[in-house]
């Protein structure tokens, strides 16, 4: 069955490799559009500084995490942070929303999260998420399966992502009984402020540990260092986002908005959507 990928995430290497996460998951709080009095989840809240943001705006934050050492630093913001597994929440009607920025496509059972996400949520409430979608680090994928497939060792049983189509992921939604508003591929190049090897270790840690035997760490610095300089230049353009956001409720509406150059296309998914009524 599928799972939460193996990933060990410590706080403080999240928060030097990953600084870029939540200043560029910003557009999906605004999307979000939190009110106060709300009660709100958030799914995969990591350190919680996104889940900060949202109380912020007035709303009662519940943030949720399978990583223990996130969960620390989330609850050191005061927040009413709890260690969860996301494909197994336990809710049931409590929310007006549910929020997701960088964590579902770590979370390999889609199914069982989606279900999950809407036991949780109030009548006409509304899920709100960005995740890697299809084609994200496909270069860093591409290297570290041939590095990987030199040294004799497969990568595709490694690969810890979830990374669907706009079409799939929205099929999931709709079968799941949400209604779709908005659900587009962002091409969002993400420009790191130091050398890829840093990204590698916080964000690729089961392919660089794969077949490193009884030598784990030594194994993973040796693909790590196979792997940089074949990214050289890229490696600073990562990913392509996925950004649904769908209501449960049962009238289907689309919200799409198409600007005039590349620019803007690749932002047609920053407008709000339509709200539940």
């Amino acid at each position: 069955m599928a799972g939460i990928a193996q990933q060990s995430w410590e706080a403080e290497r999240y928060a030097e490799a990953g600084a870029f996460v939540p200043v560029l998951g910003m557009p999906v709080v605004e999307l979000l559009d939190a009110r106060p009095g709300e009660r709100i989840l958030d799914l995969g809240c990591g350190d919680g500084i996104l889940s900060e943001k949202i109380a912020a705006a007035g709303a009662s934050v519940v943030a949720v995490d399978a990583a223990p050492d996130l969960i620390v630093a989330a609850k050191a913001r005061g927040l009413d942070a709890r260690l969860m597994d996301g494909q197994k929440l336990p809710f049931a009607a409590e929310f007006d929303a549910v929020f997701s920025n960088a964590a579902l496509h770590w979370m390999r059972d889609a199914e069982a999260v989606i279900a999950g996400v809407k036991r949780a949520l109030k009548p006409g409430g509304r899920f709100v998420a960005e995740m890697g979608g299809h084609g994200d680090i496909a270069s860093v994928i591409v290297a570290l399966t041939a590095v990987l497939a030199r040294r004799g060792i497969a990568a595709g049983p490694l690969n810890p992502f979830y990374f669907p189509t706009a079409e799939a992921h929205r099929a999931k939604l709709e079968q799941a009984g949400f209604t779709v508003e908005e659900i587009a591929i962002l091409p969002r190049p993400t420009v790191l402020t130091s050398d890829i090897e840093p990204w590698l270790d916080a964000f690729c840690e089961a392919f660089l540990r794969g077949g490193a035997g009884t030598r784990p760490r030594h194994g993973a610095a040796r693909h790590r260092r196979a792997v940089a300089p074949g990214l050289a230049g890229r490696g600073r353009a990562l990913e392509r986002r996925l950004r649904p956001a769908a209501v449960s409720r049962q009238i289907a509406r689309v919200a799409v908005r198409s600007g005039n150059s590349a620019t803007q296309r690749r932002r047609c998914a920053l407008a709000p959507g339509s709200r539940a009524r």
